[in-house]
């Protein structure tokens, strides 16, 4: 029956892989012949080679426009550079002479508050006479001509001709302007040289006097004053000669900075134009690069398709040979079958006997099984609970432990606050100790207050001192910080120990169930044959490995190693999955590197020159650069800043002083806003460090930046010049005790005002 039953299945299963093989050899023909109809390999080959070539040969031609584009970019930089250093030169001329016309108008404009104008202000004299005039008339220039002033110049008919000055002397009043009330002082006062002055003192008549034009006075009743320091109207008269002769100079200083704004605004639109065109030349060649690397590529792909299509047409050709052969071997097995099954005999008589002694077997085995396992359970329960008690024993005496370590380390904790509380008592004093010294010598100080040298000595001495007493005292509190955390470490360091120690007397008593003293003893060992610790620790570990690797036997070894092959399988094919996604992402990231190195070196290009042109704007002189460093690598590079001031070496920022430091790292900043501007700009007290003069080149810089940028500047500062520079000034101010209130000026509409008043 069994054979009958094993060659029944044998043909069913015969007849199964027929049916099986025959499917399979239809699909494979068929994918066979779809592959040959899907893939025309020539015609496409040759049309991806055309392309390619193509995409070769328009990269060509976008380089070399690109190339074309990049030297006329820096042709027309050189052009703005030069455009713009006649721009800023003549912007600064002009500057200065706005600068110092205004200075001359504010201090020429009279008071508002002066009731009745004074006559020095009506005065015109020619340049070259002013001390002159200045000394002739003294202060009562200052007076008015309105003779409703208190003292006033009254207007008098002149006096006769017969009071005439010496000869060969001409009148003060050939080379001055001057209100009708002074026409009677001016025909006594007569210029002549200093050799002169003197040899003719004696000729002058009542109520004359001479002057030079160095400043000599000689009188006719004898008084004579020697030529010193023009006095406060000379030099206002001075003021109003060289005020008229700066009109003229801004005229033309004007029209030479107009000329040099247009001639720089021309440079800078064909920059614009060239780095516009630069860039869409270079756009056009990385888009053109980009279609030889996707023509390659997709040729490339074209290429590997062909291969796969050709390897899988000979798969399929070797999948149809094999199946033909298993189809005509299963063929063959199958009619053997059918004939050995028709030679066996009839075996109808002993199957009632063999049902029976079954039925038998099946009883009894279940009577065993119920048994077995009703045994096998009782004894899993006694060795579970034999376990958890053991576990529960372990347990006890670990919490146990940790209770004595947790006690020891309280006390530890204790006697180290003990300790730190000793400490700051003893350090509690240093302070009062520095205080007293501080006071001692600060009287010192008052003390030697009249004898400033001496005292000044004093001094740094002290000072000296108290440095010292506090690096001392820093270098004491480091020592102390470090020795705390020292005994910190070796404490820590001796609790893992002890706590390895515990561990290990525990393992040799729950192993081999003695004292650690007891367990050369034990094993009959002899100490001095006994071998290197590393060597049986290696030897142990190495024992372990081996009866951890045999483990227990498993019963579904086949079914698991099937199911492992599938996960491997899985695994394999997301791997590749997994590694074409690496190299991709890959690609994708060299390319976004090299994109961003060529963006940040363009970027730093820009900013670097226009960092060196600001600098060398600020200082009058001098240049900077900034360099990459610390890698080849843009994107991975340091930036370092290399100054050199006028009247100094090449040096690094933090050598400069502070105010060298604060213009390095403004021209940076607006060089940066100039790359790329920002709508508004906040400056938090930028000034500082600076003096005056620094400041007025600050100023100047800003009024740049609003000529070449749309940037709006908010300027946070207490400098009385930079205040004066400004468009407009914000102020808080407290006009009631608690009640704070916004004020704002407009100073071009202040200073409009304050003209027409």
């Amino acid at each position: 029956t069994a054979r009958r039953d094993a060659l029944l299945r044998m043909i069913e299963d015969h007849r199964a892989r027929m049916a099986r093989l025959e499917r399979e050899a239809g699909e494979t023909a068929a994918r066979r012949s779809a592959l040959l109809a899907e893939f025309d390999g020539a015609s496409e080959g040759e049309r991806l080679a055309a392309a390619v070539e193509a995409a070769v040969a328009m990269a060509a031609g976008h380089e070399a426009a690109n190339v074309e584009a990049e030297s006329a970019l820096a042709s027309a930089r050189e052009a703005e550079t030069e455009t713009r250093a006649a721009h800023d030169e003549a912007r600064r001329t002009a500057d200065a002479l706005a600068t110092e016309i205004r200075t001359l108008t504010n201090l020429l404009k009279s008071s508002g508050g002066d009731l009745w104008p004074r006559l020095v202000d009506a005065l015109k004299v020619a340049p070259g006479y002013e001390t002159a005039l200045g000394a002739a008339l003294g202060d009562e220039i200052e007076a008015s001509a309105d003779e409703g002033a208190p003292i006033h110049w009254r207007g008098l008919p002149p006096l006769s001709a017969a009071a005439s000055l010496p000869p060969g002397v001409e009148r003060i009043a050939k080379f001055v302007n001057a209100p009708p009330a002074l026409t009677r002082r001016l025909s006594h006062i007569g210029i002549v040289s200093k050799t002169l002055g003197q040899a003719l003192q004696a000729q002058l008549q009542p109520g004359q006097r001479l002057v030079s034009r160095e400043g000599d006075v000689w009188r006719w009743d004898g008084f004579t004053a020697a030529a010193e320091a023009p006095n406060a109207a000379a030099k206002r008269l001075a003021e109003r000669n060289r005020l008229t002769a700066l009109d003229s100079e801004m005229v033309k200083a004007s029209e030479l900075a107009e000329a040099a704004r247009t001639r720089f605004e021309a440079a800078r639109s064909a920059v614009e134009t060239a780095s516009r065109n630069e860039r869409d030349k270079r756009d056009a060649l990385r888009a053109a690069t980009s279609s030889v690397e996707v023509a390659r590529r997709a040729f490339a792909t074209h290429e590997r398709l062909a291969a796969e299509r050709l390897a899988q047409t000979s798969a399929l050709d070797e999948a149809l040979r094999r199946i033909g052969q298993s189809l005509s071997e299963i063929r063959d097995q199958h009619h053997g079958a059918e004939s050995e099954i028709a030679a066996l005999p009839a075996l109808e008589s002993l199957q009632a006997e063999l049902t029976e002694l079954r039925n038998g077997v099946n009883r009894d085995r279940a009577l065993y099984a119920e048994a077995r396992s009703t045994h096998d359970g009782l004894e899993r329960e006694a060795r579970a609970r034999t376990e958890r008690i053991r576990a529960i024993e372990a347990e006890r005496g670990q919490w146990t432990e940790r209770a004595a370590r947790a006690t020891a380390q309280i006390e530890q904790l204790s006697r180290r606050a003990e300790e730190t509380r000793a400490a700051l008592q003893d350090l509690a004093s240093v302070p009062q100790q520095l205080a007293d010294k501080r006071l001692k010598l600060m009287d010192m100080l008052a003390q030697a207050e009249t004898e400033r040298k001496t005292a000044a000595d004093a001094l740094a001495t002290a000072e000296n001192h108290v440095r010292a007493a506090d690096h001392e005292l820093r270098a004491a509190q480091e020592q102390l910080s470090s020795s705390r955390e020292q005994h910190a470490r070796l404490e820590s360091r001796l609790e893992a120990a002890t706590q390895n120690l515990e561990h290990c007397e525990r393992r040799i008593g729950e192993v081999l169930q003695c004292a650690p003293q007891e367990v050369v003893a034990a094993a009959g060992l002899d100490m001095e044959k006994i071998p290197p610790q590393e060597e049986i620790e290696r030897k142990l570990s190495g024992l372990r490995e081996d009866r951890e690797r045999l483990g227990s036997v498993n019963l579904r070894a086949d079914e698991e190693a099937a199911e492992v092959g599938k996960q491997l399988a899985t695994l394999i094919r997301e791997r590749d999955d997994l590694m074409h996604a690496i190299n991709k992402l890959r690609g994708a990231i060299s390319s976004l590197n090299r994109e961003g190195r060529q963006r940040l070196l363009d970027a730093f290009g820009t900013v670097n020159e226009k960092f060196g042109e600001l600098f060398t704007t600020l200082f009058d002189g001098g240049k900077a650069e900034l360099q990459l460093i610390e890698s080849d690598d843009p994107l991975e590079a340091g930036l370092e800043i290399i100054a050199n001031p006028p009247g100094k070496k090449p040096t690094t920022l933090s050598l400069l002083s502070g105010g060298e430091q604060t213009l390095t790292a403004l021209s940076l900043i607006f060089a940066v806003f100039l790359t790329n501007p920002s709508p508004i700009c906040v400056l938090d007290e930028v000034d500082a460090p600076l003096d005056d003069h620094n400041v007025e080149r600050f100023c100047n810089l800003l009024d740049a930046m609003l000529e070449r940028t749309d940037t709006r500047f908010l300027i946070i500062t207490h400098h009385a010049l930079t205040m004066a520079r400004m468009n407009r000034l914000y102020g808080v101010t407290m006009m009631e005790r608690g009640v704070s209130q916004l004020v704002s000026v407009s100073l071009p509409e202040a200073e409009a005002i304050a003209i027409a008043s």
